[in-house]
C-alpha cells in the first residue's frame, strides 16, 4: 500500500512559478514509474509528466520547455517545477505512482490568474 501526498499548489500570477511535491509513504517492492497529472474543471484527467525508475522523463506538449520533473528516491519524493504558467495550467494537480497497481494522491490545486 502507498499512501501519496502533494503540496506546494496555490494562487500565481501568469508567468510565475510553482513548484509541487509529493511525499511516498507505505511498503512497496519496487516504484517503477511518478506521475503529475491535472484536471481542469470539465475536463478529463490529464497526464503532465512521468519519470522512470531511471530518471527518464516525458512531459505534455503542453508543458515540454516549462515543466519540470524529478525525483529524490532516497526521500520518496518527486517534484515537478512549473515555470512561465499560464492560466490554461489551472487544474487539480495529482501525484501518481506505478508499483503493482497506479496510485493516486489527493490532488493540490493550482490556479494562475492572467
Amino acid at each position: 500500500q502507498v499512501h501519496l501526498v502533494e503540496s506546494g499548489g496555490g494562487l500565481v500570477q501568469a508567468g510565475g512559478s510553482l513548484t509541487l511535491s509529493c511525499e511516498a509513504s507505505g511498503s512497496w517492492f519496487r516504484i517503477d514509474s511518478m506521475a503529475w497529472y491535472r484536471q481542469a474543471p470539465g475536463k478529463e484527467r490529464e497526464p503532465v509528466a512521468t519519470i522512470g525508475d531511471s530518471g527518464s522523463a516525458n512531459y505534455a506538449d503542453s508543458v515540454k520547455g516549462r515543466f519540470t520533473i524529478f525525483r529524490d528516491h532516497a526521500k520518496n519524493m518527486v517534484y515537478l517545477q512549473m515555470n512561465s504558467l499560464k492560466p490554461d495550467d489551472t487544474a487539480v494537480y495529482y501525484c501518481s505512482c506505478i508499483t503493482s497497481r497506479q496510485y493516486w494522491g489527493q490532488g493540490t490545486q493550482v490556479t494562475v490568474s492572467s
